[in-house]
C-alpha cells in the first residue's frame, strides 16, 4: 500500500496523518506498522494499541525494526519527538508517516489507549518534582547561606524554559535511565484498555 492513500499532509521535512484519519483507516481493517517513539516509562503509561515502542534514541541502531511492505506511523506525545525520528530515518525508509497531535491528540479525540499497569511516578511529574526541589532549595540557599546559590534556581529554570520551548528536556533523559525508570524483565505486565487519559 503507498502513502500516498493516507493522504498525509504535506509538511516540508515529513508527511503527517490526522488522528481522526488514522482511527478511521484502522478500523477499515488497514494495515499500518505503529511504531511509538517515546521512553518505556512513557510508553507504559499509555500507548496506541497496536503500537510497538521503539524509543527515538534507538531508532537508527534498531532500523531492522521498521517494516518495508506497510506504511510506518510514528507516534510520540505529541508530535514533534515522531518528527525529529522521522527526518533521522527517512533515508533509511521512505514509508514515514508522523501522527499529528500524537497520544495527546489520540486521547483527546476519547480513543482507547492501552496502559501497562504501573507504580511509578510518571516521568513528567518526577520532572516537575526535581525541578520545582532543586529551585526551592536554590532560593532557600541563596537566602540563609550564600546569595550565590540562587544560581542553581536560574539554571534549573533557564532548563525548564529549553524544555518548554524546544522539546528537549534534560532531566527527563537524566530521569528515564535512572534504576527505578527501567523496566524491569521480572516484573509482571498488565495491560488495560482505556477510553480516557
Amino acid at each position: 500500500m503507498s502513502t500516498a492513500t493516507l493522504s498525509p499532509r504535506a509538511n516540508p521535512t515529513h508527511p503527517k496523518v490526522t488522528v481522526k484519519e488514522l482511527s478511521a483507516r484502522l478500523s477499515k481493517g488497514e494495515r499500518f506498522q505503529l511504531i511509538d517513539v517515546r521512553s518505556p516509562q512513557e510508553y507504559a503509561e499509555g500507548h496506541v494499541p497496536g503500537a510497538m515502542n521503539l524509543p527515538m534514541d534507538q531508532a537508527e541502531a534498531r532500523l531492522n525494526d521498521l517494516q518495508r511492505q506497510d506504511p510506518v506511523i510514528l507516534i510520540c506525545q505529541s508530535g514533534r519527538r515522531a518528527g525529529m525520528t522521522c527526518e533521522l530515518l527517512k533515508a533509511h525508509h521512505d514509508g514515514l508517516i508522523v501522527l499529528e497531535g500524537g497520544t495527546k491528540a489520540w486521547m483527546d479525540a476519547s480513543l482507547p489507549v492501552v496502559k501497562t499497569a504501573s507504580t511509578r511516578l510518571p516521568l513528567m511529574r518526577q520532572v516537575q518534582v526535581g525541578a520545582g526541589g532543586l529551585i526551592l532549595i536554590g532560593t532557600l540557599l541563596s537566602l540563609f547561606v550564600s546569595k550565590g546559590w540562587i544560581g542553581l534556581a536560574i539554571f534549573v529554570g533557564a532548563g525548564l524554559l529549553l524544555a518548554g520551548t524546544t522539546g528537549f528536556c534534560g532531566m527527563a533523559i537524566l530521569l528515564e535511565k535512572m534504576p527505578w525508570n527501567r523496566p524491569t524483565a521480572a516484573a509482571p505486565t498488565k495491560s488495560t484498555t482505556t477510553t480516557c487519559c
